[in-house]
């Protein structure tokens, strides 16, 4: 047997994924490290608390975009791997997605059955030579690509070990597109969708339209290149909604309560406020400043510049009885006009 360093003849070779490539199962060869991660048949893996999984790509010098699916379940607990399972938690959970040692993304799940996504690029000079690509969740108490003031606000907002659970359902590893998809605006889904804003992850990812934010808060993600808002300025639209009614049986009996509820939320909303922006901040950095926004009956616009580098979290000051709802998202062109909604 001949040694060659720490090989032998014996070594499996693994050839690495070559791009573009859809990674559906954890039982494939290009995934070469997990931390902390269960691989998958259906799916690539599902992560015990924090962890890393490693994929070899064949990048051969070119830049790379990593697209992600990532879920929650009724399994999406801590101690799920263990069966000694922890009380489930009416808080979101609040993810870093980092690659290559860099916070890329944050992503905000609420509930037991969401779907987020994730979308970065990799730089050529990211990607060693061996073609290891390792994406990382961690919760957002941990790490070092958060700040301290970030971290001091969210105490107590999200749960902790956020990561316990989550699923890998999907990851695509591909060039760049030399032109992207870059419309004008986007409803409030189709900026969840498109991994713009995170705000709580989406239950349809089918479903057009406005985006509740029930959260209270949610996150502008870093603009890729050439994609919607990376012209410098990004302006979100948001409304207040009148909370629905309880699930009542339709009977005769019933109809007055659903009748006197309609009323109280009619006017309940004839009077709500504008949604109102507490404050905006750097994942990485703190307060940005004072908001720029401008209301207008019961609708905001919020102006916040491009994040290249590091999320902003938007918080929402809380209104009994209505709900906070983003719109839409336009590119910003600085005018302080009010837009009509396609909505209306």
């Amino acid at each position: 047997m001949i040694s060659v360093g720490s090989a032998t003849d014996l070594d499996q070779v693994i050839l690495p994924a070559i791009p573009p490539t859809h990674l559906l199962s954890g039982q494939i060869a290009a995934l070469q490290i997990t931390d902390r991660l269960h691989r998958g048949s259906q799916i690539v893996g599902r992560f015990e608390t924090s962890g890393l999984a490693g994929f070899k790509i064949a990048a051969q010098g070119r830049p790379l975009r990593v697209r992600m699916s990532l879920s929650v379940d009724e399994h999406s607990i801590s101690g799920w791997h263990t069966g000694a399972t922890d009380p489930v938690s009416t808080l979101p959970r609040l993810i870093q997605i980092r690659s290559q040692g860099l916070l890329r993304q944050c992503v905000l799940l609420r509930g037991r059955r969401s779907h987020a996504q994730v979308a970065f690029d990799l730089a050529a000079e990211e990607i060693p030579d061996d073609g290891l690509i390792c994406v990382e969740a961690l919760d957002i108490m941990e790490g070092d690509g958060v700040g301290p003031e970030a971290r001091e606000i969210l105490a107590g907002r999200v749960i902790p070990d956020g990561v316990a659970g989550v699923r890998i359902d999907k990851i695509v590893f591909e060039e760049p597109p030399a032109v992207d998809f870059d419309p004008d605006q986007l409803d409030g889904c189709r900026c969840e969708l498109y991994s713009l804003i995170s705000a709580g992850g989406l239950v349809n990812l089918n479903r057009q339209g406005p985006r509740q934010l029930r959260s209270g808060m949610f996150l502008v993600n870093p603009v890729l290149r050439n994609t919607f808002g990376s012209s410098g300025y990004i302006t979100f639209r948001l409304s207040t909604k009148a909370e629905p009614a309880a699930v009542i049986p339709a009977t005769w009996r019933r109809m007055n309560s659903e009748w006197r509820w309609l009323r109280h939320a009619t006017k309940k909303l004839m009077r709500a406020a504008a949604p109102d922006v507490e404050q905006v901040l750097s994942i990485r950095d703190g307060d940005i400043g004072v908001p720029e926004q401008r209301p207008q009956g019961n609708l905001t616009e919020l102006e916040v510049p491009s994040p290249a580098r590091s999320p902003l979290l938007v918080l929402l000051a809380p209104d009994q009885g209505v709900v906070p709802t983003l719109e839409y998202a336009t590119v910003s062109d600085r005018s302080y006009g009010m837009e009509l909604s396609p909505y209306e």
